[in-house]
């Protein structure tokens, strides 16, 4: 017997709550699947949120200064797509949403990133949304600090569902946000007690609303189907110096006698019957995807209330002082500054020569810190590893009473960080770094999948790269991770052998706008491979011939990424030696060199020699180099405590080993 519930309060607002009920219902039941439970309990939230606070622009959806909206609880899509439609976004059209979830949609099963359409972040892994909402509104309190109220002044409120609050990452965003007292952070939480299992009561006892306050959160708890109690809880977090949670107590499915309030609200297969029965009990007369002309026209005027706005910041904009001006829509394009580059050309120079060698990882931290002089809109996020990693050095920290800094201190929250770099960058106007080791990857890995999913210019910077790292053992010694990247599709991975390719790939991950970059460094120090300085990026192309052979014509090509092109370069002197002509490629970044033409891809390769891989990994992927007669000197499992230069001994990386492979495919035994 389905469950009775109170007549809905008779608001003068109502009907427009209903039109995204029966628009969301009507798509749902015409594509025989989706989430019904989020738009039908969240429809009035919504219709506060939009009708009353919301500052957007329909006409101008990609607006800088105006507020966003997350849908962390991205399954029930069908809220996102029905406010876009009803408010006026010219893209989600109601064509676009009569083909909810068919190929090539707009509305598809779960919203994907397109702020042209309005469409913030690709959301559906729970968390990920709220995260991304987080690293939006600091981006947003980064650049107020750094151009005022009157160019950079906006909110971020993200829709969030039980799912997105039981996950790690949830508690990870609640404890940061709170210490840093962003105060233009709003979550809406549908407060359904429902979750797809049945109610939340099998899975979770604490009082969730507690655990916000006890991290420092402004905390109001409202019917989340009265849509004056939601208005005047949303208006309440604009005088808070906090972040904000309204936990809107809500009815999952509400408006669909079979399945609201029921774990069938969730996502049961929705029916015309199941239509018709909640436009009987809403009263609601109006025809499949037919929303009355005096509602739609009530909802497009929630956008044109912002007309004046947006032409008032535009006016500001324009009035400020040319540099100040030029400098502001310089970081709205993604542009770099006039001649960055120079700045690195000049560490080049002097960095392959070096008197010492150093630390791949701290190579990439003088980079970082020259580089945070020309380009002030980097913003470094490290989880709690600043004095291994060394990426802060003069950088001031973000934190809750100075928001001109930009080092963010993550605390062990690598998969936060990892999801607040996605949202620094979807929101624009900041270029996010994440800084760990490259072990601790694992922990932010459904955020990387995220950014390159989205393509979203993400920088990650990863440090202790391989058995190299000292005698930490081997839960540190990541020796399967960068297989597991080099596997994702839209991502760069870039392990440099030295200062030259150090600074060739931070220029080309700089440069890259299309999707995220690892840039994987050594712990331990590179010496320098370069026989002097070349002003071209030879890295740019992901591989290149670094010593060509000389006694003879090649007939070995020893291939190389990382700390292990010395150990190649090594073994290229002895076969030498021998009198075999071998030729050294380092091979920075495998995704790059794939993108090249066959013929120089051939070159570098060597047509017909024996090719020798070398890299302190496992072998996985490397046979798409090395052919049908390669070798590879590596790692075949975990590693080991003790020192790097023991370790590599005990697991036979040393040039010895490489010249020996060399020598044993020259000699016809089948490749291992």
């Amino acid at each position: 017997m389905p469950k009775r519930f109170p007549v809905m309060n008779q608001h003068p607002m109502q009907p427009l709550a209903h039109a995204i009920r029966f628009l969301s219902i009507d798509a749902i039941v015409r594509a025989t699947e989706g989430h019904q439970g989020v738009p039908l309990g969240m429809a009035e939230i919504a219709t506060a949120l939009y009708a009353r606070h919301l500052r957007f622009n329909p006409a101008e959806p990609t607006w800088f200064d105006r507020d966003r909206v997350v849908l962390s609880n991205g399954h029930g899509s069908m809220l996102l797509y029905s406010l876009l439609y009803l408010s006026g976004y010219e893209h989600i059209t109601l064509e676009q949403v009569r083909s909810f979830r068919e190929f090539g949609s707009h509305c598809a099963g779960h919203p994907e990133f397109d702020p042209k359409l309005g469409i913030e972040v690709t959301t559906g892994p729970l968390g990920q949304g709220i995260a991304n909402a987080f690293g939006m509104a600091v981006a947003e309190a980064y650049l107020n600090a750094r151009f005022g109220d009157g160019i950079v002044n906006h909110r971020t409120y993200a829709f969030v569902g039980d799912g997105c609050l039981q996950e790690g990452i949830g508690q990870e965003m609640i404890s940061l946000a709170g210490h840093l007292r962003l105060d233009k952070l709003t979550l809406l939480w549908d407060d359904n007690q429902i979750t797809d299992d049945g109610s939340t009561d099998i899975s979770i006892s604490e009082n969730v609303a507690e655990r916000f306050r006890v991290a420092g959160w402004h905390v109001v708890e409202v019917d989340g189907h009265d849509i004056d109690a939601v208005s005047r809880a949303l208006e309440a977090t604009r005088q808070s110096d906090r972040p904000s949670m309204i936990a809107c107590r809500t009815i999952i499915g509400r408006g669909i006698p079979r399945v609201q309030g029921q774990r069938g609200g969730h996502s049961a297969r929705l029916y015309e019957e199941d239509a018709q029965a909640a436009r009987d009990l809403l009263q609601w007369p109006h025809g499949h995807f037919e929303v009355p002309a005096e509602i739609l026209s009530q909802w497009r005027a929630f956008g044109h209330r912002n007309d004046t706005p947006y032409q008032d910041w535009q006016a500001r904009v324009q009035a400020l002082p040319a540099a100040q001006r030029a400098e502001f829509e310089r970081i709205l394009r993604g542009e770099l500054p006039q001649d960055w580059q120079q700045t690195l050309l000049e560490f080049k120079r002097q960095a392959h020569t070096p008197e010492q060698a150093q630390g791949g990882i701290l190579i990439s931290a003088a980079i970082n810190k020259l580089l945070s002089e020309v380009i002030p809109e980097r913003m470094v996020g490290c989880a709690d590893l600043e004095a291994p990693t060394a990426h802060k050095g003069p950088l001031a920290a973000f934190t809750a009473t100075h928001r001109g800094g930009s080092y963010v201190h993550c605390g062990v929250r690598e998969h936060l960080m990892g999801a607040m770099a996605n949202g620094m960058a979807a929101h624009g106007g900041v270029i996010p770094l994440s800084v760990t080791y490259l072990a601790f990857s694992d922990y932010e890995r459904p955020a990387m999948r995220m950014a390159a999913l989205m393509g979203l210019p993400v920088k990650y910077v990863f440090s202790h790269d391989s058995i190299g790292i000292g005698k930490n053992g081997p839960t540190h010694q990541p020796v399967e991770i960068l297989a597991s990247l080099r596997a994702m599709p839209n991502m760069l991975v870039m392990r440099p052998a030295d200062a030259s390719e150090a600074v060739e790939c931070w220029e080309v991950a700089m440069q890259h706008r299309r999707g995220p970059v690892s840039m994987v460094f050594a712990r331990q120090a590179l010496p320098s491979l370069r026989q002097g300085f070349e002003a071209d990026n030879r890295s740019a192309r992901g591989a290149y011939v670094l010593q060509e052979a000389q006694c003879a014509t090649r007939s070995v090509t020893l291939l190389a990424t990382g700390s292990e092109v010395a150990i190649a370069c090594a073994a290229r002197t002895q076969l030498e030696a021998l009198g075999i002509g071998t030729a050294v490629v380092s091979l920075p970044c495998w995704e790059l060199f794939d993108q090249q033409d066959a013929g120089y891809r051939d070159a570098v390769l060597g047509v017909g020699t024996v090719r020798v891989g070398v890299e302190a990994a496992v072998r996985f992927g490397w046979d798409r180099y090395l052919g049908h007669r390669g070798g590879f000197v590596g790692m075949q499992g975990f590693g080991a405590p003790g020192p790097a230069d023991v370790l590599y001994r005990h697991f036979n990386i040393t040039a010895d080993a490489v010249v020996a492979e060399a020598q044993r495919l020259l000699s016809g035994d089948p490749a291992k």
